[in-house]
């Protein structure tokens, strides 16, 4: 799929929380192409230019009416730069870009366990499988955060939807369960039943995941986070070790933003 080099201007920027930004941006040639899991490239400069390269951001929505969305956290120069960015902004993109989420064709049970800004692609997920012909058995979303304020926004959403169960977890225990997110999984499957199960947070939550649903003999995505500097696979400075399996048996490492971001987890060397 071709990427496209697009100016976008900013509709809105939602804060979620003091440091937690939802952009919506008017970008309809990306948007039209947009796949769940895949991400975009955003120039985050100041007026000096700083800093140089593009941000990777998953694509946490896009709409038949050209919107797309994008969901991040403040915690450096280019994101306290976007952070600001207020209606009417213009800013350059650059995507669709990677290999996204690969839905089932045929009915299943589904779960979606995101962490953190991972959740960011799994709304769109979501909202791609309710809406798709194939009516699946249940759809079960566990989300991960630090506090019940960093979730609350993004678990009306997730329930807003409908047609699925949501339940949480906080590491400070104010919302949901007080734990781990991957927690939720023992309590709340039918262990006797076969899950496709999608996931993207931090990469010890996902590791967990992954071991998980291979002692179940499970099917599991994963959408892995990295640094990038081009998201073109040009740098290969987002590697990582490949398990030797699967389609890429041939390549010892793998490159996240060409190969993925999104990847079967037998495929990824867990370590």
């Amino acid at each position: 799929m071709t990427a496209i080099k697009f100016g976008t201007e900013v509709l809105r920027n939602e804060k979620i929380t003091d440091d937690i930004c939802r952009l919506t941006l008017l970008a309809p040639a990306i948007a039209e192409k947009a796949r769940p899991g895949q991400f975009v490239m955003v120039k985050a400069s100041d007026d000096f230019g700083l800093p140089l390269l593009r941000r990777p951001f998953s694509i946490h929505q896009a709409t038949t009416d050209g919107q797309l969305q994008i969901l991040f956290k403040s915690i450096g120069r280019g994101t306290a730069f976007l952070a600001k960015r207020q209606p009417g902004d213009i800013l350059s993109l650059v995507g669709p870009l990677g290999k996204g989420f690969t839905l089932p064709s045929q009915p299943t049970n589904i779960c979606i366990v995101g962490g953190g800004m991972g959740t960011a692609p799994l709304f769109y997920l979501a909202k791609k499988l309710l809406r798709s012909n194939t009516e699946h058995k249940a759809i079960k979303v566990f989300l991960g955060a630090a506090t019940a304020s960093e979730i609350k926004v993004l678990q009306n959403d997730f329930a807003g939807l409908g047609g699925l169960t949501v339940l949480v977890a906080t590491d400070d225990g104010s919302t949901g369960h007080h734990g781990l997110v991957t927690e939720l999984l023992t309590d709340n499957l039918d262990q006797a039943g076969n899950w496709q199960v999608y996931s993207c947070g931090p990469h010890p939550m996902m590791k967990a995941v992954a071991s998980y649903c291979f002692a179940r003999n499970w099917s599991c995505q994963v959408s892995l986070e990295t640094l990038m500097a081009c998201g073109i696979s040009a740098c290969l400075g987002c590697a990582i070790r490949g398990s030797g399996q699967g389609v890429d048996s041939n390549k010892p490492y793998l490159h996240v933003c060409k190969d993925g971001p999104v990847f079967a987890a037998g495929d990824v060397a867990w370590e």
